[in-house]
């Protein structure tokens, strides 16, 4: 019996033997079952266009969903804030303070004069609830505002604890 299968193996072309062995060992497309044929038609029906699903939709709704799936949102804020600072406070205030930086929810916030500084700091609470309002998703908790600066070995909050800078001689 295996001289027999050995001289068929040697008729058939070594391509068609590999198709034939691919066929046992895989199985036949057409012998599929039941099941597996509606999964596949059921899989080809789903890339209909406009069907279930697959309505068409606006740019700024698919990038929306993207930075919210991304966690963007803040930093997007954050950044919306800082770029619309004038439209916050308006126009005058702008000119005498910038926005510098937002560091774990502080905005913190140069202003050109000690003067300017103190005027903000008693409109903090207006201003925190406009940001609350208007950039729910920048998450700012406080602002803190900062007068010109003077350089200062002693105060700051990148002192160190020591003489600091004196004269060498001995």
């Amino acid at each position: 019996m295996t001289e027999a299968r050995e001289a068929d193996d040697e008729s058939v072309p070594e391509h068609i033997g590999v198709y034939q062995r691919f066929r046992t060992v895989f199985g036949d497309g057409a012998a599929r079952s039941r099941d597996s044929r509606r999964r596949a038609a059921r899989a080809d029906a789903a890339s209909v266009p406009y069907g279930a699903g697959r309505d068409p939709r606006g740019l700024g709704e698919i990038v929306d969903n993207l930075t919210m799936k991304l966690g963007w949102n803040s930093p997007l804020a954050q950044s919306e804030l800082l770029a619309s600072w004038a439209d916050l406070v308006g126009a005058e205030t702008a000119e005498r303070s910038t926005p510098v930086s937002i560091d774990e929810g502080v905005l913190t916030v140069a202003c050109d004069s000690t003067a300017w500084a103190t005027q903000l700091r008693m409109m903090r609470a207006d201003l925190l609830t406009a940001i609350a309002q208007k950039y729910p998703d920048a998450g700012i908790t406080s602002i803190r505002f900062d007068g010109p600066g003077v350089p200062s070995w002693k105060k700051g909050p990148r002192s160190v604890p020591g003489r600091g800078p004196r004269d060498t001689y001995g």
